[in-house]
């Protein structure tokens, strides 16, 4: 057992974040960090890279799986002080990746510290299915809501009333979640 991660969001608009790799997760980690408004450089050509294509970064994240190039980043993410996702193959980086469910403003984010992420895609795709139009809307609303309130009240001291605001308008919304489990499971 690896021990678990800490799970954080990162702000990372304007922040330089290298993609490293030429294929469909790569591809999807570029577009998932140009959503949050970061300076994306891609490197595709994985054997072409330069100790100065990271140099500057943020965080980079790394999706072929090439032990002596996740070895070689490592070493470079500890020199150069940047954060580091080498995609399965969590013992040279110190970031992973976790499922995102999203609609609208709403992200959850599932880890499985890297022990079981089929098991984070599924639950992942089930929260997705949840978290329809309807849902986005909701939460748009809520926090439309949420910014009518602090116009209204701006005062430092007017947090309690703020946030019984935030409590009353979510009164009513409910989730349910349940998990089904395969038969060798249920036969142990």
């Amino acid at each position: 057992m690896v021990n678990p991660y800490f799970p954080v969001g990162l702000n990372l608009a304007g922040r330089t974040c290298v993609v490293i790799g030429n294929d469909r997760e790569a591809e999807e980690k570029s577009a998932a960090l140009r959503e949050c408004d970061a300076d994306v450089r891609r490197i595709e050509d994985a054997a072409g890279l330069r100790d100065e294509d990271v140099s500057g970064a943020f965080l980079v994240i790394s999706t072929p799986q090439d032990e002596p190039l996740s070895a070689r980043l490592r070493a470079l993410a500890d020199r150069e002080r940047f954060l580091l996702c080498c995609i399965d193959q969590p013992k040279h980086g110190f970031v992973a990746m976790l499922a995102i469910a999203k609609a609208g403003p709403v992200r959850v984010a599932i880890s499985t510290a890297g022990l079981a992420p089929r098991i984070g895609k599924l639950i992942k795709e089930g929260l997705q299915r949840a978290m329809d139009g309807r849902f986005a809307h909701f939460a748009e609303q809520i926090a439309a809501r949420r910014e009518d309130v602090r116009r209204e009240h701006p005062a430092a001291g007017d947090w309690v009333l703020r946030r019984n605001a935030a409590i009353e308008a979510a009164k009513g919304f409910e989730t349910d979640v349940s998990f089904r489990y395969p038969d060798w499971f249920e036969e142990r």
